[in-house]
């Protein structure tokens, strides 16, 4: 009996890595590959570094994607990352991007320092 009470907390460990980590894991990599596997032309996609691109034909282990028109790369089906849905696209506009923390005072204020210190890192500003 004391042996098996020094094996079992060995044991529960065991079980415990198995159902929070091993077990998720190999699920992920089995929807990811079945994701892969069900590619078609016409599909869009995300690749693992972050390209948006069409999947415009599939090989036995590579897939060609156009990634603007008439732009078109070949790679392989692993580095496919997901299929994007209509809706997940990110929306490019042409608005510039406005900083709502920097209020209009600070703006003028550091127009003004930088005008005074003749383009020179504040850093290097000697008072």
């Amino acid at each position: 009996m004391g042996q098996l009470g020094s094996i079992l907390p060995l044991i529960l460990l065991v079980v415990v890595f198995y159902f929070l980590l091993i077990r998720p894991q190999r699920k992920r990599q089995q929807e990811a590959l079945q994701m892969q596997n069900s590619l078609a032309p016409g599909a869009r996609v995300m690749t693992t570094t972050g390209l948006f691109a069409t999947v415009v034909a599939v090989d036995n282990e590579d897939v060609v994607l156009e990634i603007a028109p008439g732009i078109e790369t070949r790679w392989i089906k692993a580095a496919i990352g997901r299929v994007v849905q209509p809706g997940d696209a990110p929306v490019v506009t042409d608005e510039p991007v406005v900083d709502t923390d920097l209020a209009d005072g600070d703006a003028k204020e550091s127009d003004a320092t930088v005008e005074r210190n003749g383009d020179q890192d504040s850093s290097t500003k000697q008072s």
